[in-house]
């Protein structure tokens, strides 16, 4: 019985020995984890444009983006870069860019290359604003850029890309501050443009 006892005194010591352990180092670390999470924008990241060249997105510091991830043939198309082009227009001389990343993981809808694509953009949708190399948005192939634009705004039904034209909202010292369906009118995301832009 005391041989018992002595156990249960040593397992009890040793679980206690566990526990303030697994708690201090979680207690130290998680704060600089989530700093070095929260100091990280997209200013950190480098993409290639459609001519493939390097682009530091720190170009962009101090600006207001909507970063999209955008497709030629879609249903979704025309409605999208028409309404991207008002905003672009209204809003391009007071700090606002729209950032455009094609990608042909939704049914293939955007498969040319990006030669196809910038001339698509440029003369049938008459586009004004950077379109970057093609993409992929989801899976072990995503772009850098979109697996950190996915940790900072998940969407509904998952982290994932669902489709094309899903837009990020990025404030002017780089975070991500929303994200809006496929679906989502451009025109919709004015206020919230605007509000960031006076901020």
């Amino acid at each position: 019985m005391k041989w018992l006892t002595f156990w249960n005194c040593i397992s009890i010591l040793v679980l206690s020995f566990a526990f303030f352990f697994f708690y201090c180092h979680t207690y130290t670390s998680t704060p600089s984890l989530m700093a070095e999470q929260s100091s990280k924008s997209i200013y950190d990241f480098t993409v290639k444009d459609i001519s493939g060249n390097d682009v530091s997105l720190n170009n962009y510091s101090g600006k207001v983006l909507l970063i999209v991830n955008v497709a030629s043939q879609c249903g979704l198309t025309q409605t999208n870069y028409k309404e991207l082009n008002v905003l672009y227009e209204k809003y391009k001389n007071q700090g606002f860019e729209i950032l455009a990343f094609p990608c042909n993981q939704f049914a293939g809808q955007e498969p040319g290359n990006n030669e196809e694509i910038r001339e698509v953009v440029c003369t049938r949708f008459k586009a004004e604003f950077p379109i970057f190399d093609k993409v992929e948005v989801n899976g072990k192939n995503a772009a850098p850029l979109y697996k950190f634009l996915k940790e900072q705004k998940g969407g509904i039904f998952g982290d994932g890309i669902k489709w094309n034209f899903t837009k990020f909202l990025v404030n002017k010292e780089g975070k991500v501050v929303d994200r809006y369906a496929p679906t989502t009118s451009p025109l919709k995301i004015e206020k919230d443009i605007e509000k960031l832009l006076q901020s």
